[in-house]
């Protein structure tokens, strides 16, 4: 009796998936990537910072989106400190400044217990507005905000008493999952203040294909997904965590491990459908 493939029930398809999926998770299984030009400039604009230079870093995400853009950020934060540099947290998402708390509480707090709150880095917090916001810090920071998410004045920080704008920052670093993300910071600080500050960024992979005609002139890298995180952790754990990094700076090798099947599967899927497909054609003219 002849399997009629016409007639397979698509819950076997999704049994299938589900198999392909669990298999890397349960496992933990990572393989090496090969960083693109576009990961590697961010890695090396990162790299280049000198130890105490200001850096404006900005979580303009939420927790929907945290399966992509976190381990990037937790990457992000990680090589900030690994350099020395003085970090400002912003947000333009309301939930932002839970993200960037999360960052400080399970990586300086945790791996860099050195560095001193209002020293070395603070959380500045959300604002609304959108773009407006950017638009304003880039001449006039301290309008906007004139105090830190614990309440403090950032005239009693020792690292914002000097800061007018961020015009001052030698770099601006934005986790974006959309709108006002990465965009906005492109066209309202990185093009009008090109001479004074450089822009990377780190953002979805829905959102990159619009984000890619800004390389390399407006923006001087990018990390697109999951993939470009994977890329990005990859040269900061070969520079900085030796052979055997913490899990928590894994995340993003370890979540393209069941993306990398499911494609797989995905393509095995779509080469199985055509052949089946001319096949019975094939079958069908002969018979005719």
């Amino acid at each position: 009796m002849r399997f009629n493939w016409d007639n397979i029930d698509r819950r076997w398809i999704f049994l299938m998936m589900l198999i392909t999926v669990a298999g890397p998770i349960i496992w933990q299984l990572a393989f090496p990537e090969i960083p693109t030009p576009y990961a590697r400039a961010v890695f090396d604009a990162i790299e280049d910072l000198k130890p105490g230079d200001k850096v404006l870093v900005a979580f303009d995400y939420d927790p929907a989106s945290e399966a992509e853009l976190g381990p990037m950020a937790t990457d992000f934060v990680h090589h900030c400190c690994e350099k020395k540099v003085k970090m400002y947290f912003v947000s333009l998402w309301p939930v932002g400044p839970v993200m960037v708390q999360d960052a400080i509480r399970n990586i300086i707090e945790a791996d860099y217990p050195q560095m001193v709150y209002g020293q070395d880095y603070v959380n500045l917090g959300y604002k609304s507005g959108y773009e407006g916001v950017i638009k304003v810090i880039v001449t006039d920071l301290r309008s906007l905000y004139p105090t830190d998410t614990r309440g403090n004045s950032i005239d009693q920080l020792p690292m914002c008493r000097d800061v007018k704008n961020i015009q001052s920052m030698k770099l601006i670093v934005d986790v974006s999952a959309g709108y006002a993300g990465a965009k906005e910071w492109v066209q309202y600080a990185a093009v009008p203040y090109a001479d004074k500050m450089k822009l990377v960024s780190g953002s979805t992979g829905v959102q990159s294909p619009q984000l890619f005609p800004y390389l390399p002139d407006q923006m001087a890298g990018l990390l697109g997904g999951i993939k470009g995180a994977a890329e990005y952790e990859m040269l900061v754990n070969e520079r900085y965590s030796g052979p055997t990094p913490a899990p928590k700076y894994q995340e993003a090798l370890r979540r393209m491990g069941p993306q990398l099947f499911a494609h797989l599967l995905m393509i095995g899927l779509i080469i199985a459908g055509n052949v089946i497909y001319f096949t019975q054609r094939r079958r069908e003219g002969r018979s005719r």
